[in-house]
């Protein structure tokens, strides 16, 4: 799509969020940012047209993938040959297990032993390398006709090698069924036959297999881009949330707190008369259950008259301070006056004392 093609907002806004997603990095562009960056969006889309789904620019991506073909097959060649020697080292690896066993026949032991004679003088004439090319001494003064006595006659092995792939077949069947029974336990119990049928199968439900986790790894990889963009989402619209939240603390919250501590006064105010009561209404019942009718009409009538002897003990004593009142305008003559009357009194209560005692005496 060429740059002057971006003239629909929302077709262009759905193709720059598809090129974002399958063909550049992610990068959390928002409607809004493309919007306000509209030079930059055709940029992207100029962009994508030079570079793959991986990021590359085509030509480079083109010698990637040729250079990737050759790897493979570099490396299935490397993987025949490799699986190859561990199929001959395992099987001289069984054949030492088995040494001791007493049904090996001469010939499985003249196999084995011509195998591993020829096995260790190719790894010898390996390490020793080609002579032209040495820098060094050989290894222990050796040279590869030294080797040459080591080897196994031609005619043993001639007969080895001839049976060497049958024995291979055998071993590379033993591991096949082997890794048919661990992909499927249930293979165990079937025949050779039927074991046979499904490992020939088995290539290519391995690699259903394969592109099965592939295609969920894809799927992974796209469920995280959307997880960060809505995560990226979900924080703008909690920190908008939260910021609301505030501002209506701030605005209503504060404003309706003295009406709702004024309501708060009211209603607690309210409940203590109310407790008031309940308490008056609980005292007046134990003294009506307490108290019956003529109690209460005996103790009317001693309160008024205990009132009424009040009141005329606060009148008399009203006399009294009235009359204390007036001797105390007369200040210290009047103590004076007290004191010899208080004498005189007493003179006179002595003397009409002693005069009942002469009277008494006299008669």
């Amino acid at each position: 799509m060429a740059s002057g093609d971006f003239c629909s907002p929302g077709e262009g806004m759905e193709i720059l969020q598809q090129v974002c997603s399958t063909q550049l990095p992610p990068c959390n562009l928002s409607e809004e940012d493309l919007l306000q960056n509209p030079h930059f969006g055709k940029l992207l889309l100029s962009l994508s047209q030079h570079v793959d789904e991986s990021g590359l620019s085509l030509s480079l991506a083109k010698e990637q993938a040729q250079a990737w073909k050759d790897v493979r097959l570099h490396k299935t060649t490397w993987l025949r040959s490799e699986i190859l020697q561990r199929v001959i080292q395992e099987l001289l690896v069984d054949y030492y297990v088995k040494i001791q066993d007493t049904n090996l026949t001469a010939e499985d032991k003249k196999f084995h032993e011509t195998l591993e004679q020829r096995l260790l003088v190719t790894e010898l004439k390996q390490l020793l390398g080609p002579s032209q090319e040495r820098a060094m001494p050989p290894l222990l003064g050796l040279e590869k006709a030294d080797l040459l006595e080591l080897m196994p006659p031609s005619e043993d092995f001639v007969w080895m090698r001839a049976r060497l792939p049958l024995e291979v077949e055998k071993q590379l069947k033993k591991k096949c069924f082997t890794l048919l029974c661990y992909h499927d336990p249930n293979s165990d119990s079937d025949s050779e036959t039927l074991k046979a049928a499904k490992v020939w199968k088995l290539a290519e439900v391995l690699v259903g297999d394969r592109h099965q986790c592939q295609d969920a790894k894809s799927q992974q990889k796209e469920q995280m881009v959307l997880l960060e963009k809505k995560s990226a989402t979900y924080s703008q619209v909690l920190l908008r949330c939260l910021a609301l939240l505030q501002r209506l603390l701030q605005e209503h919250r504060l404003k309706t707190q003295s009406e709702l501590d004024r309501i708060n006064a009211q209603y607690l105010e309210i409940k203590c008369s109310a407790m008031i009561l309940k308490l008056r209404m609980e005292e007046l019942k134990i003294l009506s259950d307490t108290y019956t009718a003529e109690k209460v009409e005996v103790h009317c009538l001693i309160r008024d008259r205990l009132e009424g002897a009040i009141r005329l003990q606060e009148q008399d004593m009203e006399k009294s301070q009235q009359v204390l009142n007036t001797y105390e305008v007369l200040g210290e003559e009047f103590d004076k006056l007290v004191k010899e009357y208080t004498q005189l009194k007493q003179a006179t209560e002595n003397k009409h004392w002693a005069l009942q005692e002469f009277s008494k005496a006299y008669h």
